[in-house]
């Protein structure tokens, strides 16, 4: 008997955003609770009934657009480093500076997902062992606890605008607040919902060129004398101008700043060099293909990423066998957010196509553009360097849909 396919599960429930408590608790519980399609043959597929095939495609899709942030090596140093930062802070019993970590990297290679994931461990840690409940709440009230605050720095940031960003997460009304009763609403905030943990993400939209940039710049370093670890993600911190002029040293990877040789010249580099007293900076690279373990750490994030694949097709060694890997790592860069995204619209193809397996003609067919990550802003350089490709013209389907189609293990309907 051909058992019932529940495909349904796997439809997306509404838009989680971060930025507020309730989006960023929601996000912490539900991250692991997506159920890719399972793994059927074709034969497998041609028993279904036609609605059982539709849905079956519509999951496979899904699937593929929801892809697991796999942990590379590079990531994982980040995820370690962030961790132990904030750790320190929380544990610590002085009333001293908490020190504050930047996470530097291109575009695109996952440096937001690994934050999160990071303090989400350290959010659930943090909880249990305060059953749950802020320690310092006021005997008889029950205050929202946010170990973690997420926020997204403005594109183009004031300090009034930068402390309402952090309002809004935890839900706090600030109508008609002046500045200096903002700064104070924000401390209070952050104490009173027992706050460990302020990532400000994108913060290299600060150009520090503008007067605002810098007098928000100025509010972030007064947080640090909080009981908070400050977790600063941007896209080339070292040359923005949060930290001195930097360049990095070609054997070791390491930063090495410019000496400041007239401090009074400029009130900027005092508060770089500030900062970068003050911060641990990390860096989170691409992939590389140059020596035998970053080749071998290359070819064990594409195996894992065909263990991910819902094609009818055998997928091992789509993405590992003959020279796929240099192919790929010539059309991504090694960076993760873009082969992600052609492996996503290489699956639609294959499966469009019901060739349902990835080549490198298939490949050659289309391109990622900046559109496929339209939440990266490209005046603050988070969009990613994207190899030039050019595309070469593919075989579309003729008449119909393949994925959503009822005469087959691809259908629905005509698309025109």
């Amino acid at each position: 008997m051909n058992p019932p396919y529940n495909g349904p599960s796997f439809l997306p429930g509404a838009p989680i955003d971060r930025t507020t408590w309730e989006g960023w608790r929601h996000w912490c519980a539900t991250r692991g609770a997506f159920v890719p399609a399972p793994a059927l043959t074709a034969e497998e597929l041609a028993l279904k009934t036609p609605r059982q095939q539709r849905l079956y495609n519509l999951h496979r899709l899904a699937t593929h657009s929801s892809l697991p942030i796999e942990v590379t090596p590079m990531s994982e140093h980040v995820a370690h480093a962030v961790l132990a930062r904030v750790e320190d802070g929380a544990f610590s019993h002085k009333a001293c500076t908490r020190g504050g970590i930047m996470v530097n990297g291109d575009g695109a290679q996952g440096k937001t997902e690994t934050v999160c994931e990071a303090l989400a461990v350290f959010e659930e840690t943090w909880m249990a062992l305060n059953n749950y409940m802020n320690p310092d709440a006021m005997p008889g009230t029950r205050d929202l606890v946010a170990p973690v605050a997420y926020v997204r720095c403005p594109v183009k940031a004031t300090p009034i605008s930068a402390c309402q960003r952090i309002l809004d997460f935890y839900g706090e009304d600030y109508k008609g607040m002046r500045l200096e009763d903002l700064v104070r609403t924000v401390k209070t905030a952050i104490v009173e919902h027992a706050t460990r943990a302020l990532v400000i993400d994108d913060i290299t939209r600060l150009k520090l060129h503008r007067e605002a940039d810098q007098d928000v710049l100025d509010l972030l370093r007064e947080m640090m004398s909080m009981p908070v670890t400050l977790i600063l993600v941007g896209v080339g911190i070292p040359t923005s101008g949060l930290l001195r002029a930097g360049r990095r040293d070609p054997k070791t990877f390491e930063w090495i700043y410019q000496p400041i040789k007239d401090r009074g010249r400029s009130p900027n580099d005092h508060a770089a060099s500030q900062h970068e007293r003050r911060f641990q900076i990390v860096d989170l690279d691409p992939f590389r293909y140059t020596v035998g373990p970053e080749m071998a750490a290359w070819m064990d994030h594409l195996a894992r990423l065909e263990g991910h694949l819902r094609l009818l097709n055998d997928t091992k060694g789509m993405l590992t066998g003959s020279d796929m890997p240099e192919y790929l790592f010539h059309r991504t860069g090694g960076v993760v957010g873009v082969l992600e995204k052609l492996i996503q619209h290489g699956c639609r193809r294959a499966i469009e196509d019901k060739s349902e397996r990835l080549t490198k003609d298939l490949f050659n067919q289309f391109t990622v553009t900046p559109g496929d990550m339209p939440d990266l802003d490209a005046e603050s350089g988070e969009q990613p360097k994207v190899p030039p490709h050019r595309p070469t013209p593919g075989k579309k389907p003729k008449g119909r849909n393949t994925v959503f189609d009822d005469d087959g293990p691809a259908a629905v309907g005509k698309t025109g």
